[in-house]
């Protein structure tokens, strides 16, 4: 037990809006969803399965930015994580705030997502504890509603284990400086994940998180964040602090485990890299190198392989091998019940009827059944 929410019991949704048509540009967004996933993928920081952080950009409709946040709220039963970067825009009838859309109008709430439609998913989701990070102008206001402020938003705004924390307050604009990578809010926020706080604790809980975040903007001159929460969230410890891991007592062994999770975790991060440059062959010989490293009864990053290589192999017309890795994926899950096994089984499900073995297809599926029921049953009545 780490002390941090179980990454494979948990989700987080990277929302990043940088390209608009009748709004200004955020260049700087791009950098936002691809270094914060990086972070909360790293060991040294959460840890999160690579395949347990969607990130979406420049969505364009309403589903592509709130269906993922939805999928990922009925995946997770520990912690859920949202992010939003973006244009933060205010309805020129309610104020209320509305994240804007790569085709939204300022000032024209039809146009954007209602912040509202986003504390719907979050309320519904199955996850213990729900953390929402806006880095948005006008993004406060977000905070002051999740907080349920006056009786009259506070039936409607109320989200039970919500901890949210904004990039300005109300009615400030957030900030994205000529030049920088990064927004002001989400850089100083990689800069704190990255370097951690000196003097601080061992994990960084969410109130030392948005103390430090306040501290670092307000000594720049910038706008200073907000944050609201429901059931002393802030008090729930999300990242480790690498101030402390740099400058602590002697580490203790170096398990063989660990290496080759480590190996495994950067084989697949480059082979992303790669795959998103459109250089999938490049990816597929990293991709196997990192899954020699799998020992029996592996899990993580190293199931993570798996699916990302069959996925890569079948895309570039390799099926016997993406099957072949699949079925060792299969022998890790096939006993258990999770988001993991029906995962691998329904690939290896499809990918052996395309292939024509429609009788292996049925057994994949009918296991998947059975693995189903045994959960079911194994619920609390």
């Amino acid at each position: 037990m780490t002390g941090l929410p179980d990454p494979a019991a948990s989700r987080a949704v990277l929302i990043g809006s940088g390209g608009y048509r009748h709004l200004p540009a955020l260049p700087a967004v791009e950098a936002n969803l691809k270094d914060l996933a990086a972070e909360l993928c790293d060991a040294t920081v959460w840890g999160l399965p690579g395949q347990h952080c969607t990130q979406v950009s420049d969505p364009r409709h309403p589903a592509e930015l709130l269906d993922p946040v939805y999928r990922a709220g009925e995946e997770a039963t520990d912690t859920l994580l949202v992010y939003f970067a973006g244009h933060g825009m205010r309805d020129s009838d309610s104020a209320d705030l509305y994240l804007a859309l790569h085709g939204s109008r300022d000032n024209v709430g039809y146009t954007a997502v209602a912040f509202r439609h986003l504390r719907a998913a979050l309320r519904d989701s199955r996850a213990a504890r729900k953390v929402v990070l806006l880095d948005c102008c006008f993004s406060g206001r977000a905070a002051r509603t999740l907080a349920g402020e006056r009786q009259a938003l506070a039936a409607e705004a109320a989200v039970d284990g919500a901890y949210v924390l904004t990039a300005s307050p109300r009615d400030r604009v957030a900030l994205a400086p000529d030049g920088e990578r990064h927004t002001a809010f989400t850089g100083e926020l990689l800069t704190i994940l990255r370097e951690g706080i000196q003097d601080g604790p061992e994990l960084i809980d969410l109130d030392t998180l948005g103390r430090a975040l306040e501290t670092r903007l307000r000594g720049k001159n910038r706008p200073l964040p907000q944050s609201a929460q429901e059931n002393g969230l802030g008090r729930l410890k999300l990242f480790r602090n690498r101030a402390r891991a740099v400058r602590g007592g002697p580490a203790g062994p170096v398990l063989d485990a660990d290496v080759r999770a480590a190996m495994a975790a950067a084989g697949l991060g480059l082979a992303r890299t790669l795959s998103a440059a459109g250089r999938t062959r490049d990816a597929l010989p990293v991709l196997r190198l990192a899954l020699r490293e799998r020992q029996p009864g592996g899990e993580g990053d190293l199931l993570a392989v798996q699916l990302e290589l069959s996925e890569m192999l079948a895309e570039t017309g390799q099926t016997r091998e993406a099957i072949e890795v699949l079925e060792q994926a299969f022998q890790q899950v096939h006993r258990f019940y999770g988001p993991e096994s029906v995962q691998v089984c329904r690939r290896l499900a499809g990918l052996l009827q395309e292939s024509g073995n429609h009788i292996q297809a049925c057994e994949v599926l009918e296991h998947a059944l059975d693995l189903f029921e045994d959960g079911a049953r194994a619920l609390p009545r």
